[in-house]
């Protein structure tokens, strides 16, 4: 079902669907979302004159377990800001943000736990190994070494790095894989949760497709629900269930790929794609700027 969202208001009724099909569309009434947000709003002050932005403005959105909840929008929008407020990087001023009903406010160590993100630019100790960072973020989580040894190098070997490579130092390596180790790094809590921001964004052709066979890989085996930013509209149709596209900081549209390219032709006379959701939903390209003050607010 789509929601043009114009007021805030109650969930949409879910979209039908029959086992074992994945379930796909905001949670009836009395399933537990894995992701619920609602009104969450974030501001900053920003620039010599002190300005206040508003870089998440009222959204509301409810994700069902096991879905691929996609995230679209320009430079600036308030993507990335409402991953942070997710992941408890941020704090919100406005609204609420459950992970399957602990709130990130007052149960910030329960959600943690049940959560994990992924960034475009992640963080290592770049004179480390994969192993020697991962060994360390297995160690961090009070993780039993051998076993989260033995599990980066599973993941790591689907994600197209061979075991031989685990030794070299990560400066060593290129970005696209950097960014592998980095998936594999965030998998080793085995998140309920996987927030990914960017995760694919620079990445050469090969390296993209791996990663994004592996996010279904891990869609489909690990029972995770999946929220992912992105800025390639071929990458969220292949991947996602449902989209939701955020405009000055608000939730403009969300819906499945298929209902959003219906909309655009249907209501709009547009060709049936999702750049034409885009450009119909923002007026805007991806590499727009919102605002330039709050321009590294993705």
């Amino acid at each position: 079902m789509i929601d043009v969202v114009n007021e805030p208001k109650s969930a949409p009724m879910p979209i039908p669907a029959s086992e074992p099909v994945r379930r796909v569309g905001p949670p009836p009434v009395g399933e537990q979302p894995a992701l619920l947000i609602e009104h969450a709003t974030k501001r900053f002050v920003v620039g010599r004159k002190k300005k206040s932005v508003v870089a998440v403005n009222d959204v509301s959105i409810s994700i069902r377990r096991g879905e691929i909840y996609g995230i679209l929008g320009a430079n600036g929008s308030g993507k990335s800001t409402l991953i942070r407020l997710v992941s408890t990087l941020l704090t919100l001023e406005g609204g609420r943000v459950e992970v399957f009903g602990h709130d990130v406010a007052r149960d910030e160590m329960a959600v943690k736990r049940l959560i994990n993100r992924v960034s475009v630019d992640a963080a290592f100790f770049k004179k480390l190994s994969p192993h020697e960072n991962l060994a360390y973020a297995a160690r961090l989580y009070g993780l039993d070494a051998r076993k989260a040894r033995a599990e980066a190098i599973t993941i790591l070997a689907r994600l197209g790095i061979g075991e031989k490579r685990l030794g070299r130092p990560l400066e060593q390596m290129s970005r696209g894989m950097q960014q592998k180790v980095a998936i594999a790094r965030a998998l080793l809590t085995s998140p309920t949760v996987l927030l990914l921001d960017e995760p694919t964004t620079g990445l050469d052709p090969r390296s993209k497709l791996d990663v994004q066979s592996f996010i279904e890989e891990v869609r489909d085996t690990h029972d995770a629900t999946i929220v992912l930013t992105t800025h390639d509209l071929t990458e969220a149709e292949r991947l996602c269930d449902r989209i939701g596209l955020i405009n000055d900081g608000r939730l403009v549209v969300d819906g499945t790929p298929a209902e959003l390219k219906e909309l655009v032709a249907r209501d709009y006379g547009k060709e049936p794609s999702m750049d034409s959701v885009f450009m119909t939903f923002t007026g805007k390209s991806l590499d727009d700027d919102i605002d330039d003050e709050n321009e590294d607010d993705d």
